[in-house]
């Protein structure tokens, strides 16, 4: 499991502009930058891997939208939300 941090975006301000993002693993501490394109690959290749953004003291899970071409987003009690976006940027 990891935390996204941080995001980048290009083009624009919305979910779809994410290019890549900031983590943490929170058993290792250890960090890192990952593209958009690698954690939906993380996330999809293996159904137990999570990602999560901190939303004050609770967490909300990552997921990918599928779309055309697939994008981030956060999912929390059965509906898609703005966390990702509120992050800091790089």
């Amino acid at each position: 499991m990891i935390y996204i941090t941080a995001i980048h975006l290009s083009g624009g301000d919305k979910h779809e502009h994410i290019e890549s993002l900031r983590w943490e693993n929170p058993s290792t501490h250890k960090t890192g930058q990952s593209t958009k394109q690698e954690i939906i690959r993380w996330l999809e290749e293996n159904k137990t891997n999570e990602a999560r953004v901190r939303s004050g003291a609770d967490f909300v899970r990552v997921g990918v939208v599928k779309a055309s071409p697939p994008y981030l987003r956060t999912y929390a009690n059965g509906v898609w939300t703005d966390n990702l976006l509120a992050l800091p940027r790089f």
